[in-house]
């Protein structure tokens, strides 16, 4: 989390517009907790490091646009498969299922500002320039109010 923590506290002090792949909301509300259910991380370790979370998330700004790409299990699989990584071959589906319902369940409560979810397996931006243009039109809808 330091790592994601000093990226953020960067992006505060740019000026650039930055889209960035993960945020420190997913460490402390689908990793930690799945690590914890697991039984891979203590009650104890897990508390502090949710309060930890929650001083932190006082120190940075929430992004100005959550971008949730909503995808079943098969469609998750089908892009591990596709994109060939030797590290994720090994990923567990009881795994991918667990994170992907901690991902649900999270994205459901998000309140730290606008939020848009794109349904993957519908949408398929990386091979349909049109689906790729839809994504395009709402991010400029949601942020500027653009139609």
């Amino acid at each position: 989390m330091h790592g994601r923590l000093k990226q953020l506290l960067d992006i505060q002090e740019g000026t650039e517009t930055i889209i960035q792949d993960r945020t420190i909301y997913e460490d402390a509300n689908i990793f930690a907790p799945n690590l914890h259910e697991m039984g891979l991380m203590s009650k104890r370790d897990f508390d502090n490091y949710f309060e930890f979370f929650q001083t932190l998330k006082k120190m940075v700004k929430p992004p100005d646009l959550m971008i949730y790409l909503n995808a079943s299990v098969p469609t998750l699989v089908g892009q591990i498969q596709k994109r060939g990584r030797e590290y994720e071959e090994n990923i567990r589906l009881d795994y991918l299922k667990r994170l992907n319902e901690f991902y649900n369940k999270w994205i459901a409560a998000y309140k730290e500002g606008p939020l848009l979810v794109i349904d993957v397996d519908k949408n398929k931006f990386g091979e349909n320039e049109e689906h790729f243009g839809d994504i395009i039109t709402k991010i400029d809808s949601t942020l500027y109010g653009l139609f």
